[in-house]
């Protein structure tokens, strides 16, 4: 299976996980109970914190080519999530539809600001839609574990969600403050990813399966299924879901590294 989808595949899945994400939250006992992820939050919190965030998004991308997100006037007046659960999963849908209109009209190469400008991710509407489908397929997860029944990122989403995990959230130059590390990744349905990190910063490459070039033995490596790596990037599994060999104190650090300090 490809690791990269296309911008249709990607708005495609998008109204997808909103509606897996919807389904959830129609499920759920009740809109006050506490989130399994988000301590401090209800699931009615969440789902208000989730919804603003596809707006926000949908007037960053529509502003296109900036200095900085548009103000929350701009996106956030008169849109707070409905307290009763019907209307608030219209506003839900009316949210990602919104967001998935914007993206349609704008097409994948309109330039737009972005937080991630010192990564290898454009700084685009397409790299907006990616971000917005990940974003969503992990909340998918955090609102199916409030009924008890998660269900793993189906395997095209995780796929690339995990390249985008790497590239645009891990890779920066700004460097690395402990000695230079190389991490490898593995997801079981065969693709591998290198984080080589080093006082140049954190440096992302595609492994080729038994290409044999890259002969440096990793520091540390974690195997396991595409949806578990993603959601163990974003702290979400028991670390028994992945496999790792070496030194795990590289994983630590990473986690608690934040180069934008």
């Amino acid at each position: 299976m490809r690791t990269i989808l296309t911008f249709p595949e990607q708005l495609r899945l998008i109204d997808e996980r909103s509606a897996a994400f919807r389904a959830a939250v129609a499920a759920a006992p009740s809109l006050d109970v506490q989130m399994p992820t988000h301590p401090s939050r209800t699931l009615f919190d969440h789902v208000h914190h989730v919804g603003m965030g596809r707006r926000k998004a949908a007037a960053i991308v529509a502003a296109g080519a900036a200095d900085g997100p548009p103000e929350k006037s701009v996106w956030g007046g008169g849109t707070a999530a409905p307290r009763e659960r019907e209307a608030l999963l219209f506003w839900w849908v009316e949210s990602v539809e919104h967001l998935s209109s914007v993206l349609q009209e704008a097409g994948p190469d309109r330039p737009c600001w972005t937080w991630w400008d010192d990564s290898p991710s454009p700084q685009t509407s397409g790299a907006w839609a990616r971000r917005q489908l990940h974003e969503i397929a992990v909340h998918t997860y955090d609102v199916q574990l409030v009924g008890g029944a998660p269900r793993p990122i189906p395997e095209e989403i995780a796929l690339d969600g995990f390249d985008d995990c790497q590239f645009t959230l891990c890779a920066t130059t700004v460097a690395w403050p402990h000695e230079p590390a190389i991490v490898d990744y593995h997801a079981a349905e065969g693709h591998s990813w290198r984080l080589r990190l080093s006082h140049d910063g954190a440096q992302v490459a595609r492994l080729a399966p038994a290409a044999g070039g890259n002969p440096d033995a990793a520091d540390v490596s974690a195997r396991g299924t595409a949806s578990d790596l993603v959601l163990f990037f974003y702290g979400r599994p028991p670390l028994d879901s992945l496999e790792f060999d070496g030194d795990r104190r590289v994983l630590d650090r990473l986690a608690a590294w934040d180069p934008s300090a």
